[in-house]
This record gives C-alpha cells, sequence and structure tokens, in this order.
C-alpha cells in the first residue's frame, strides 16, 4: 500500500500498466463534444469510443487506452456527500475485437491489488443476473473468473442474489439486473433492434464496517450491500462486455466482442489512501486549505459547503480551460450555475468578499502537467471567474432589494415569491429562508416543500421544450451536415481574413439545419463586417476548390500553419484538412481534424449568416445555414 500515492502517479501508474499490456495510450477528448449537437458534455470515458466500439476501425488498433476528462451536469446537486463530483477523471481501456473477460478482469485485478497494493479482501464485485423473460442467461462465465480470481488469494467468493432485499452478508459477488447491463438504449427491454450492448461487472472497495458509515447514515434502517449509498462500499471500476446484438429473435452473440473499461481516479485514489472521502485527496486538499485560511472555519464543520466550492471551482476551471463561459444556455449555463453555487456556499462559510480567483492557482498546480491548457490559460480562466462573481454579487444585491420590497406589505414570505427571486435574480431559496427570519417575516405553510414542487414544475417544462437535445447517441455524418463541417472551416478562415488573425475559434455545434461557431472576438459585429464574411465563404464555395486530407505530425503540421481547437486532444499523428488549389504554398484554410468533409467547396451550396450575438466576455456566436 502506498498512502502518499498522488493522483499523478495513479494516473501514470495506470498508463504504464496498460502500455505494458499492449495498449496505446492517447490523449483525453475535450469535455465538449466537437460538432456533436446531441450531448452537451462529454460525460463517460466510453463517449469518445462510441463508433469504434461499434465497429469503425481505430488508428491507433485494437488496444486503446486514456484518462479521460468528463463532466456530469446531473451530478451538480449530488455534490456535498464523500464521493460525488461534477468534473472527474475516468481511466479507461478498450479491446476493440481483441481480448475479453479473461484478460480484463485479471489484468484489473492485478492492478489493483499488486500495482496499488489494494488489500484483495477489501474488494467485491458484481455481475449481471441474467433476464429469463428476454433470453438472457446469467453471466456465469464472470463468475467463474472472478471465483478463481479471488481463489489465488485464499478468498472464498460466494455469490449473493438480491443482495438489495437479503444484504451482503458473506458474499463476494453480488448479482444484479439492469445496473449490471449496458447499451445505448438502456435496459435490455430498451433496446432497438440491432442494438448492441452487454452485462457488465463492477469493482466495490469496502472501508469497512469499523467507520459505521451505513450506521451513521439516512439508510441505516435498511440492509447494507455494495450498492447501498451510505458510503460503505464505493465502486471504483466497471468492465462492460458487449458481446450481444438485440434481433428480431432475441440476442444473439456479436461476431465482435469488445471490452470497455472505466474506473474513477478520484474514487480509486481514495481506496488507496483508505479514506472514503475524495475530498481528502490530493486533487482538493490544496483548495481545502485555502479555503478554511479564506473563511477562518474548519472542513469538519461544514463539510458540505467545502466539497461543493471545491468540486464546483475544479469543474469551472477545467470548463473553461476547454473553451466554456458562463451563460444562459447550453454549456454556458452549467459554468454560470457552477460558478454561482461556489459564491452561495461561501456565504455559508461566511466568505461574503471576491474569492473564487484565489482558488484558481491551485486547480491549476495539480493539472498543468496533465492537461498544460489549464496554465496556457491561466489569465483568462481568472478574468472569466473574475467578472462572474463581480455579476453575482451584484445580482445577490439586487435579489436583497427586491426581496425587502415583495415583502414590505404581506411580511409573509411564499413559495411563489421566493421561487421568483430564484427564477429572476438567482436568489437561493435557502438565503430568502434566512433573511425572512432575520427579518422576523413569517413563513408560508411548507414552504420548502411547495418550492421544490414550483421548481420541478418548471424544471419539467424546460425538459419538454429541450426533448432530443441533451439525449446521446452517434455524431450525424449525413451529406448535409458533413457540408456544414465545411462550411465552418470556411467561416473561420473568414472570420480570420476579416476580423483578423487573434480570432480563434471557441466551440462549434452543427445539427441538420445550421452551424453554429463561436470565436474569440471583443466586440458586436457590424452588418458590413458580417455581409465581408458571408460574401467572403460564398466566393471560395464558388471557386470549388479542392479539399486535401494529409497524415501529418502533429509538430509539423502546426508549423504549417494548420489550426486546432483543443490541440492537446489530438495524438502525434493527425489528420490535416487543408482548403486551397495547392495544400502546401496555396490554401485559405489548414486545420487539424478529424472529419469527414466535402472533396470540393462547390458541393457546399449557398451560405448565409443570420444571427450573430454574444456568448460570454470576448466570446462571440454566429448561426449559418445553407439556403441552396
Amino acid at each position: 500500500m502506498s498512502p502518499m500515492l498522488t493522483a499523478s502517479q495513479l494516473r501514470q501508474k495506470y498508463l504504464s500498466f496498460c502500455e505494458k499490456n499492449g495498449h496505446v495510450v492517447i490523449p483525453s477528448s475535450p469535455l465538449v463534444p466537437e460538432n456533436d449537437p446531441t450531448t452537451l458534455f462529454t460525460g463517460s470515458g466510453m463517449q469518445p469510443m462510441i463508433t469504434y466500439l461499434l465497429g469503425a476501425k481505430h488508428p491507433k488498433g485494437t488496444r486503446i487506452s486514456d484518462s479521460q476528462k468528463c463532466f456530469r451536469s446531473q451530478d451538480i446537486e449530488e455534490v456535498g456527500d464523500n464521493r460525488h463530483t461534477t468534473f472527474f477523471e475516468m481511466l479507461g481501456n478498450w479491446s476493440l475485437g481483441d481480448y475479453f473477460k479473461k484478460e480484463q478482469l485479471n489484468w484489473y485485478f492485478n492492478f489493483l491489488t499488486k500495482e496499488l497494493g489494494l488489500d484483495p479482501e477489501k474488494l467485491f464485485v458484481t455481475v449481471y443476473q441474467g433476464n429469463e423473460e428476454l433470453g438472457i442467461p446469467q453471466d456465469n462465465e464472470a463468475i467463474e473468473l472472478w471465483q478463481a480470481i479471488f481463489a489465488e488469494h485464499g478468498i472464498e467468493a460466494k455469490v449473493i442474489n438480491k443482495a438489495d432485499q437479503v444484504g451482503a452478508q458473506d458474499g463476494r459477488i453480488f448479482t444484479y439486473g439492469d445496473k449490471n447491463w449496458w447499451s445505448r438504449a438502456g435496459a435490455p427491454k430498451n433496446m432497438p433492434i440491432g442494438e448492441p450492448g452487454g452485462p457488465d461487472s463492477e469493482v466495490f472497495y469496502d472501508f469497512g464496517s469499523e467507520l459505521k458509515l451505513h450506521e451513521n447514515s439516512i439508510w441505516k434502517n435498511e440492509v447494507c450491500h455494495v450498492n447501498c449509498d451510505c458510503g460503505r462500499y464505493m465502486e471504483i471500476g466497471n468492465s462492460v462486455f458487449m458481446q450481444y446484438q438485440k434481433t428480431n429473435n432475441g440476442f444473439e452473440p456479436l461476431p465482435q466482442k469488445n471490452i470497455d473499461f472505466g474506473g474513477g481516479l478520484e474514487r480509486t485514489l481514495a481506496a488507496v489512501m483508505q479514506d472514503p472521502d475524495v475530498f481528502n485527496t490530493d486533487l482538493f486538499l490544496p483548495m481545502i486549505t485555502l479555503l478554511e485560511n479564506i473563511s477562518g472555519k474548519s472542513y469538519k464543520t461544514d463539510p458540505t459547503s467545502f466539497r461543493v466550492i471545491a468540486d464546483h471551482m475544479r469543474a469551472a476551471v477545467m470548463l473553461i480551460a476547454d473553451g466554456v463561459f458562463p451563460g444562459n444556455k447550453d454549456q454556458g449555463y452549467y459554468v454560470r450555475r457552477l460558478i454561482r453555487r461556489s459564491v452561495r456556499y461561501g456565504k455559508k462559510l461566511g466568505i461574503n468578499h471576491e474569492f473564487l480567483t484565489d482558488l484558481v492557482p491551485s486547480v491549476i498546480e495539480v493539472y498543468q502537467d496533465a492537461y498544460p491548457v489549464v496554465k496556457t490559460k491561466q489569465n483568462e480562466i481568472t478574468n472569466v471567474l473574475a467578472q462572474e462573481e463581480k455579476k453575482f454579487l451584484r445580482t445577490l444585491e439586487k435579489g436583497l432589494r427586491e426581496f425587502e420590497k415583495n415583502l414590505e406589505q404581506t411580511k409573509v414570505l411564499t413559495a411563489e415569491q421566493a421561487f421568483n427571486l430564484y427564477e429572476t435574480y438567482g436568489f437561493p431559496l435557502e438565503l430568502s429562508l434566512e433573511e425572512a427570519k432575520t427579518q422576523g417575516l413569517s413563513l408560508a405553510e411548507q414552504i420548502e416543500t411547495a418550492f421544490q414542487r414550483i421548481k420541478k414544475e418548471h424544471a419539467d417544462k424546460s425538459r419538454t421544450a429541450s426533448v432530443g437535445k441533451f439525449k446521446g447517441g452517434l455524431q450525424d455524418h449525413s451529406e448535409i451536415t458533413v457540408k456544414y463541417h465545411t462550411a465552418t472551416h470556411l467561416l473561420h478562415a473568414a472570420l480570420r481574413q476579416i476580423l483578423g488573425k487573434e480570432v480563434s475559434q471557441k466551440g462549434s455545434n452543427i445539427t441538420v439545419e445550421r452551424l453554429r461557431f463561436d470565436f474569440s472576438y471583443p466586440q458586436a459585429l457590424t452588418v458590413d463586417q458580417l455581409k465581408q464574411i458571408e460574401d467572403q465563404i460564398n466566393k471560395w464555395i464558388e471557386l470549388d476548390l479542392p479539399m486535401h486530407k494529409q497524415v501529418m505530425q502533429k509538430e509539423a503540421a502546426l508549423k504549417a500553419g494548420a489550426l486546432a481547437f483543443f490541440v492537446e486532444k489530438y495524438p502525434d499523428e493527425v489528420n490535416v484538412y487543408t482548403v486551397g488549389t495547392n495544400p502546401t504554398n496555396d490554401w485559405i484554410s489548414k486545420e487539424l481534424c478529424g472529419g469527414p468533409h466535402v472533396t470540393h467547396t462547390a458541393e457546399i451550396g449557398h451560405i448565409e449568416l443570420f444571427k450573430e450575438q454574444a456568448v460570454a466576455a470576448g466570446v462571440r456566436r454566429i448561426y449559418a445555414r445553407l439556403t441552396i
């Protein structure tokens, strides 16, 4: 056991271990999927690999490994306990028709016990229990493999069914239903014909009964098992066995069986430290210590507030570094929410002045070696956070004034009033309740329950209006989106030609109806500038310029003038797409890109710029569509 192991050392140990077992290590993809309108964030290590898991050939071979940056917006409200985070790293390895269960389970167990020194007695596993109705058998192959692995360490691996009803007892292997099945559609019954999927097997670390985590939790009156939320057992890794395809005749074996493994860096490090609190790892401790100094309070006195701020600030820094800026829509909405929640929880710690930028160096120090972009963009990150914090503090002041104005007459705070303050000014319910208490106002009966009901109704309406937007899936490579993809490159080139070379891409989004392009520029574009840009794009289209694809070393491509959005995401060998008569000395656009693109610009048709707006300080957004 190595209690002093750092996150950086753990990450490197894992990647080196995979390399020794024949894997090619690839860089992390960005937190925002490029040109994928179907999802806002990269939320798992699997997400960028889906195309290859479904059959496409990976340029690096059949054994791949990485540490993937991930962000899960749905976990924002979960942060505050000892293990949930919004941003995290997923250690991953994949077999694309290469090795299967035996190699995967043995390798992973060896990594945990031999490389990291975890006690085998502390490890417990889950497997798929099968579905008789659908004709899918229990994963006995995984059960037998696990029993053999534990037997090598002198451990009897007893199988327990329905542990959520009977408890962990003396089991080592636990069977569950849909929770141990993976497909893009979820449970087997929800899978469409042709969809691949398969069982998975999770590994949990047991922090022991001595800590009385279950007895001191809200689940103390329920049975404890590995999937209990009390925190005694923490999932640290999951191996997905993609081995079935749903057909008209049921579930049949796939000709190419794949492995997808994902293990949380933060949680694995907590297991190595034998501490169930991920915020006690070196990923968070520097920021926690800073917060203690700023607030004058101890982490132990209010761990929830410390955890929320530490998690949200880490996530905000990483998202801004990847080009996401605070806003009211899409990805920007979540960055703004993270920042505002940090300010609010700062107030709970008695911090009433600006403090967020003081925390930035503690994040950069931890991640600058693995993700140099955070250091490169430190000034930009600091400026964005400073502006957003100032703005929100002013908003809170306005909210307080509105609070007093609304309640001058009634002297009673209602759920409707509290929600209007929350929705209009970002004024949280807890501040409304605190202010009402301070001023001696009455509270409407069951105000918190009513507030949550109104909030849920509002969220349901918003969710209904956004159906399809947040749904996961493959990127669209249809003919029209390919045209838009090439048009995006032309737009980027036109912006740099007309507005100046300092213009750089900050993000893009393509659907079958339009393209959206975010770029750095300090002010709104004039009507004349927009016309010049549109005319230049269409001139290049009419010239029917060829699109050249070259495979080059990344350094050589950048020296040749190629632009790259998220340079660090690309491997050493890259695809370079160049628009022009000669890719060496006569071109108008050259970018590192995964493709696909049209072969000649005339295939695009005619482009119209129909909207331009601000996204964040120093970032503009253009919408364009095909008109022919």
